[in-house]
Order: C-alpha cells, then structure tokens, then sequence
C-alpha cells in the first residue's frame, strides 16, 4: 500500500502529532511539498502532505486561516504539517479550529525534525510499495504462464480473475464469449457483447473502460492479436480501478493471450493449406485422396453429408470455373488474403463462419478463392450445423439492413444512378450460394450446385439462395438477363416489324396459338378471328422467322421470348 497520513504518525523517528482530522489519517499521500507561499494550491496536483512554518502566513487570523484552509482542502491536500519553535512555538488555534471545521488532518512537526526526514519518509515508503508492486506483477506474469502453458486460456483467465480480485471474460473474433472466470461471469460478459463489437470497430490496438452490468462492475476490454483487425478481445470487471500490480497481470494477461492467439493464426494458416488441398481433391473426383490427406483434422467432416457453399462480394463476379484457381497461399492467409474493398464481406463471413463451428464443436473447411476477376469463399460445412446456419443468418441480417436503408432513402431524398438506394452500398454485401446435401463422390456437383445457387440469387436481386429453393417460384424472372433479353428482341424483331406496318398482328396471335398450346379453335376464340385466319398468320409467322412451329424446341423459344419482352 502508498503510505498513509497513519504511517507517518506512526513512524517512530518523525514523532509526529496528531492536532485535528483524527478520521482522515488512512488518506493515501502521494507526495510531501515545502511551500511558505501565501497561495500554493496553483502548484498542488492533488494527495500531497503540505509542509510550512507560517512564514508568509498570519496564522493568528481566523478568517485568514479558514480561506487559507479552504482552498487546500479545494485543491485536494490530504494533510498540512506544521512546524512548531521556527515562526511559532505552538501552533496558533486559528489554523487548528480551521483545520477542525473543515476535516483536515492537522499534523505538528517537532523542532527536531526536518522536513526532509518526512519527504525521505514519504519517498521511501512510495519506493517501497511501487516495489511490492513490481515483485507482484512479476510473480502474477510467472503465474500466469504457467497457467497458460499447463491450461491453456482458460486457466489463464481463472488466475487473471484471482489476481485482479474480479471477473475476466474473453472474447472471439465475432464478439461472441468463449469463456469466463469464474463460471458465473458468463452473463456478466454476455450483456457487454455490443461494447466488444464497438471496440473490435476501432484499429488494434485498442481498449476502453466500460460501465459493467452490475452497478459496483468497472469493465476494462482489451483488443488481442497483432493485426490490424483484432482476432480476440479480454474483459476485466472490477469493483475499482487496478492497482500497479494488478495492471501488471492484466499486461501480461494481454500478451499472453495475443501469443496464443497469434499461435493459433499459424496453425490455422497451416489447417487451411489442408484444407485447400482436401477441396481441390474433392473437386477433382479423389475423394480417397482427399481423405487420406484430411486425416483427423477434417476427416470427420467427409463421414457425413455436407454443404458447400459459394460467397462472393456483391459487386464481384467471377468466371464459372474459378475452382480452378483455389490458392494455398490465399488460403493460408485466411482473412487476410481476402483484403481490399471486395474482401471485406468476405473477411467477415470467414469469422463468422468459423466462430459459430468453433462454438458448436463442428469441423469446417473455409478457403479463399481468387482468380483474375475478383475473390471469394468456398466453406465446406456439416448438413444442419451451426456454420450452415450462421452463413443464413448473416445473409439475413444483410438483407434486412438493406430493406431498411431502401425505406430510408425516400425520407433522404437520395437514389444510386441505377434508382437503388444510396445507403446501400454493394462493396458492403455478399451473396451466397448453397448446394444440397452432398457427399465426397459428388463434392464437385455439389460446388456447381452452390454455384448455380449463387447465379440464381444474383439474379432475383437476393443475398442467399440454396440449391433446393431454385425449382420454387417461377424460372420466368430468371428470365431478366440482358442476353436473353438480347436475343428475344433479335428472335422476334421481324415479327414486331411486321406487325408495325399493320398487315396484321403476329405477335398477339402467336402468343394466343402457344398459350392454347396449338388449339386453333381456343386460340382463335381468344383473338375473335375465325380459325382459317389464325393459320394463316402461323404460317406467316413460319416464313418471316424461317422456322417451323412443329418444333417443340421453337415453340419454347418463341414462348420464353415472349415472356421475356413482355411489358405486362
């Protein structure tokens, strides 16, 4: 402990008396000051034990002495010390009843001793507990290693709690808690998750104290990790501010917990390299080899039906045979690979993905992709499990913010040049694709699947599509592609042309003949001509496009060019 008004009373060699504040002698001194000035407090920071002998003062004033008082109890002196048989042989009662009113300690210095013995005392005894404190820190960091090396994390979070006499919570990349010491801090962590997902926003490192849930918690979170982005994050909860040899424990406690985590990143790098080969086998039909090389790491994952899926930036779209181009390079940088403007959903989809697999104890397989048109992410992933499940929610919490940024757009007055709203931005957005339940002999009609999945919701203008979700609905919106739509306008043109000079209407007419599938008498009832009419203009319709109706393949054509010209 920092000495104490107490400890110097009690120093047998300073023989020191107590004359007022009897109640205030456990106060903290920082520091001893000599000063004779009339007005010190401009040169007073707070906690220091003044020293004078009254030379500039006129102690016998009452009033003099309560303003004098006054303001030092304002600028935060916890103590004045007099000398007494220098200016006065005793101190005057002025400053005594002064002191008495306004709860100063009031201390009186013998003749025989020095102020420089009470500064040297005061030094000393400030020495000394930094001292404690470092030999503390120290024994904290030998203890918190061990921890961390016999342990691991948790062990390591349990001896931070102790030494802290507290709570400590870490966090993963996503914010989410992964564990606690002790065991009741897990809902004490789980209230402060947004205060991590604030932190985690900021460049590492970072950290800032926050108000705790419970009233008497003072909350310090800390980024963990060397990057840019943190890979972790550590909560401490204590009743008051650490101490010097509690900040110890919680520095090492930082640095041993990035080193873990910096430890983990190179294995997982290395996992992913794995992981990458494991993919391109399963691509290329091996699926022996593929498990041969997946070994205990991902073997468990290929025993049973899984789902590949596809993510890609929003603005970002990439050549159908991108499986090419799988890199153990990018894949050994994990997130980091996926840097730059389009990489930034991906980055976080890849967090997202492996902390829900981490939590659920779920194997998955994540690896980057790239190729000369842009990037994206190809996850291997249990059917039913929670990495399946997180790629969902996310793609859901994407559409949702951006239905609610299109409803704030008119309110703004603001639209992209396209008509989309300006809070959207794509760079921001992913889209996911995902096949149906697969095993290793169809891995790669799997990855077609998802990326089929992938096209598909590109097209309806969705975030997240799976294989099985393609047959519902219509194909008629799939239908709004600029080359079909290319080629209806070029397949129908002569008809439209025709019908444009007025020698009759081809156009309605074919449309009634293939929506009666052929029946004349239908088909010519929906026009009002009579029948001989309606062949007579399908014939027309054979010789301006030089092709027969007999042909199921042109009927098809034909009825999917309409459909796609259609302005209804």
């Amino acid at each position: 402990m920092p000495p104490t008004l107490a400890s110097l009373v009690h120093h047998s060699a300073l023989k020191l008396t107590v004359r007022a504040g009897e109640d205030r002698l456990d106060v903290p001194v920082r520091w001893a000051h000599v000063s004779e000035l009339a007005d010190p407090v401009p040169y007073m920071e707070g906690g220091e034990l003044l020293l004078i002998t009254a030379l500039k003062l006129d102690a016998e004033d009452p009033e003099a002495m309560r303003r004098y008082v006054k303001r030092l109890v304002g600028a935060g002196v916890v103590g004045l010390g007099f000398a007494v048989g220098v200016n006065y042989e005793d101190i005057p009662a002025a400053l005594v009843d002064a002191a008495r009113d306004e709860g100063l300690p009031l201390l009186e210095v013998p003749r025989r001793t020095p102020f420089l013995a009470i500064s040297k005392a005061v030094s000393a005894a400030i020495a000394a507990d930094q001292y404690r404190s470092v030999t503390a820190g120290f024994a904290a960091q030998r203890e918190l290693t061990r921890q961390a090396l016999t342990d691991g994390p948790e062990g390591l979070l349990a001896a931070l709690a102790s030494q802290v006499n507290g709570w400590t919570a870490l966090y993963d990349a996503s914010g989410a808690v992964v564990a606690t010491a002790p065991e009741w801090a897990g809902r004490r962590a789980a209230r402060i998750t947004a205060d991590v997902e604030r932190l985690r926003e900021r460049p590492a490192p970072a950290s800032s104290v926050v108000a705790g849930p419970e009233d008497d918690d003072r909350v310090e979170l800390h980024t963990l990790g060397t990057g840019r982005r943190p890979r972790a994050a550590l909560a401490v909860g204590t009743a008051a501010a650490p101490g010097t040899a509690e900040r110890y424990a919680v520095h090492s406690a930082i640095a041993l917990l990035t080193l873990t985590t910096e430890r983990s990143r190179s294995l997982h790098a290395a996992e992913q390299r794995i992981g990458a080969a494991v993919l391109r086998m399963l691509l290329a039909g091996e699926p022996e080899h593929a498990r041969t090389v997946a070994g205990d790491l991902y073997g468990g994952l290929l025993d049973a039906p899984f789902r590949l899926v596809v993510a890609e930036p929003a603005a970002v779209r990439m050549s159908v045979d991108s499986h090419a181009h799988l890199d153990s390079k990018a894949a050994a940088a994990g997130p980091a690979a996926l840097g730059g403007p389009n990489g930034v959903p991906l980055a976080a989809l890849t967090e997202i993905v492996e902390s829900a697999a981490a939590r659920a104890g779920e194997a998955v397989l994540v690896v980057p992709e790239t190729d000369g048109e842009g990037r994206r992410l190809v996850v291997l992933a249990a059917d039913g499990g929670a990495a399946v499940a997180a790629c969902a929610d996310h793609a859901a919490e994407l559409e949702a913010a951006r239905a609610g940024a299109a409803r704030e757009a008119p309110a703004q007055g603001g639209a992209g040049a396209q008509g989309r709203p300006v809070a959207v931005r794509d760079e921001d957005e992913l889209v996911i694709g995902v096949s149906a339940p697969v095993g290793p002999i169809a891995a790669a009609a799997g990855y077609k699947q998802a990326e089929q999945a992938l096209s598909v919701a590109r097209r309806r203008g969705r975030l997240y599509a799976e294989h099985e979700q393609l047959a519902s609905g219509s194909v008629l919106p799939l239908l709004a592609d600029d080359a079909v739509r290319a080629f209806a306008d070029s397949l129908l043109r002569p008809l439209y042309e025709h019908d444009a000079t007025g020698r009759g209407d081809l156009i309605a007419s074919l449309r009634a003949w293939l929506s009666r599938h052929g029946q004349w008498d239908a088909a010519a009832a929906d026009l009002g001509v009579h029948r001989h009419t309606l062949r007579y203009r399908m014939r027309r319709v054979e010789e301006i496009l030089g092709r027969s109706l007999d042909d199921p393949d042109v009927r098809m054509e034909l009825w999917l060019a309409l459909k796609a010209t259609t302005t209804e």
